[in-house]
């Protein structure tokens, strides 16, 4: 999808294209929101360093661990007190980035956030999951969980977190904690 390479992985072009081919097998979920701001706007967003503290519902905390041209890491400890890394291994100036996200040395989700013009002062952003749950699973065995409870609560999840953005860029004020409800994974 991208195109600079970031994140502190230490990965030569070639190995990081193998590594995302592989999280691109797994199974994904996907939501979009459309934003009465301008692609750049959005961008700022959504590129900003402790940008969860203020769009996230379920955050607690969004500590940086690095954030600058060449590396960007951060820890997003979840209101139950799960604590995940995000290494961004892409980030393409306005357009979005991807990611890896998890336990420090367990499994890690593949995220892809994508920035879309709409027109004039509108965009879109989409954020497509692709979980680690169930991976270690036979594909036939693990189609039903998958979409039956995995796909519905990703989904739910997504749609707060695209929200939380949609609030904080209308109201200015960061997302109240569970604004649409609290999630069983993070709340």
């Amino acid at each position: 999808m991208m195109a600079a390479p970031c994140g502190g992985q230490d990965l030569s072009g070639r190995n990081m294209d193998k590594q995302i081919s592989y999280y691109l097998q797994r199974r994904s979920v996907a939501f979009s929101q459309d934003y009465p701001i301008s692609r750049n706007q959005l961008w700022q967003l959504i590129s900003q360093s402790g940008n969860l503290n203020q769009c996230h519902p379920f955050c607690l905390e969004n500590e940086v661990i690095n954030w600058d041209e060449k590396s960007h890491i951060d820890r997003l400890i979840y209101l139950n007190g799960l604590t995940y890394i995000r290494r961004f291994l892409n980030w393409e100036e306005g357009e979005g980035y991807d990611l890896l996200i998890g336990k420090e040395a367990g499994p890690q989700s593949y995220v892809v956030w994508e920035i879309s013009e709409l027109g004039e002062g509108k965009s879109s952003l989409k954020i497509t999951v692709y979980p680690y749950l169930l991976t270690k699973m036979n594909r036939l065995v693990s189609f039903l969980p998958f979409f039956l409870y995995i796909r519905p609560k990703l989904k739910s999840y997504l749609k707060s977190v695209l929200n939380g953005f949609l609030y904080y860029s209308t109201n200015k004020e960061p997302v109240p904690r569970n604004y649409w409800g609290k999630h069983s994974w993070f709340s």
